[in-house]
């Protein structure tokens, strides 16, 4: 009976439970995963399309604003090798930064007409746009994370 009432009185340890497990310390990290990849691999999916298509219509498009039409090839940087970038979690505040750049140039070039228009729903016309610079910005201002290449606080992060 003693050793029963001693382990009565002995203090255990509190019981995880699976709510205090997804507590903000533990899924920052996930959270900037999350957001990195899926900007990154929307953004490239516009990329791969431009490799097969071609970027004719770019250079078209900056020669008409008095701009080198060769400079249409940057495309591929900011919507190919920065998006690969974020996604592995390498460069990331500087790749999502060329993301951010690139889409400032797609709304200049491609979408002022429709910068204050709303869809016949009452959306923004340019909410996929803005959901991208608006999460690239994010990225630039949250980096990468632990779960990165560059890791988190990586020299290459």
């Amino acid at each position: 009976m003693n050793t029963q009432a001693a382990a009565a009185n002995t203090p255990r340890a509190p019981i995880a439970s699976p709510v205090s497990a997804l507590s903000p310390a533990n899924t920052d990290d996930a959270g900037k995963l999350l957001l990195r990849v899926s900007v990154g691999f929307l953004v490239l999916l516009h990329g791969v399309f431009k490799l097969s298509a071609g970027v004719g219509f770019i250079g078209g498009m900056l020669a008409k604003a008095g701009l080198p039409s060769g400079l249409a090839y940057l495309v591929f940087v900011g919507e190919i090798v920065a998006p690969l970038l974020m996604m592995a979690g390498l460069f990331t505040r500087a790749a999502a930064g060329v993301v951010v750049i690139n889409m400032i140039v797609a709304l200049g070039l491609v979408h002022m007409a429709d910068l204050f228009a709303l869809t016949k729903q009452g959306g923004w016309a340019l909410e996929l746009q803005g959901l991208y610079l608006f999460g690239a910005l994010t990225v630039v201002l949250l980096g990468a994370g632990r779960f990165s290449v560059g890791g988190k606080n990586g020299r290459w992060n």
